[in-house]
């Protein structure tokens, strides 16, 4: 019987959503999902680790991951890249397991122009004075990049149509709930049903009546 594909889950949100968050939740509970860890030239923020929250890059290499197509997408923001290697996502989506591309909006809206693969989904805070107390909270942004961050979001929450769920994230656990039953759903699509598994019910159902 073939291995069905692993389901591309494309997450996106306005800074301060909390979409790390719940992708993490996500991941905690979840035994087939793996997260794919982007490779960017900014510089790591504190708590961050190389190879787990990114891979930390000079912009010659990022450049040259590009000119050899070693990224699945790549988009600058905020004045530094940020781009999704490739070969480990595929070889994982062909092995059955799903992946997780937490990623900024011009590098989902990129990927969904060049794949019929991928679930987009778009995560929201539940207020704008939620998001401003989120940021705020971080303690690690300057006064002109809070104004810079806050004013992206006004900006990018107009993508959301561009998505195909929507979860709003009042608390964790809830979106947690919201994304769970988005993958469920996915899985039970018919265009996901896989041929052989149909075949053989077809199958079964002829010689029952036919013997």
């Amino acid at each position: 019987m073939n291995k069905e594909r692993g389901l591309l889950l494309v997450i996106s949100g306005p800074s301060g959503a909390g979409k790390g968050t719940v992708c993490r939740a996500y991941i905690d509970k979840c035994k087939k999902v793996w997260n794919s860890v982007s490779v960017t030239t900014r510089k790591p923020r504190q708590g961050e680790v190389e190879g787990k929250s990114y891979f930390f890059i000079s912009e010659e290499e990022f450049k040259r991951k590009i000119k050899e197509n070693d990224l699945l997408e790549y988009a600058e923001v905020y004045g530094n890249f940020y781009g999704t290697p490739r070969k480990e996502v595929e070889e994982k989506l062909k092995q059955g397991i799903d992946v997780i591309l937490e990623i900024d909006i011009q590098g989902a809206l990129n990927i969904k122009k060049n794949t019929e693969d991928g679930v987009f989904i778009f995560i929201l805070p539940p207020s704008m004075e939620e998001l401003k107390n989120r940021i705020v909270g971080r303690k690690s942004e300057t006064k002109e990049s809070l104004v810079e961050r806050f004013t992206s979001a006004y900006k990018e929450i107009n993508y959301v149509s561009s998505y195909h769920y929507v979860i709003i994230n009042n608390t964790v656990e809830e979106a947690y709930k919201d994304l769970s039953s988005i993958v469920r759903a996915e899985k039970l699509k018919v265009s996901r049903v896989n041929n052989t598994i149909l075949a053989s019910l077809r199958e079964e159902n002829l010689n029952e009546f036919t013997n």
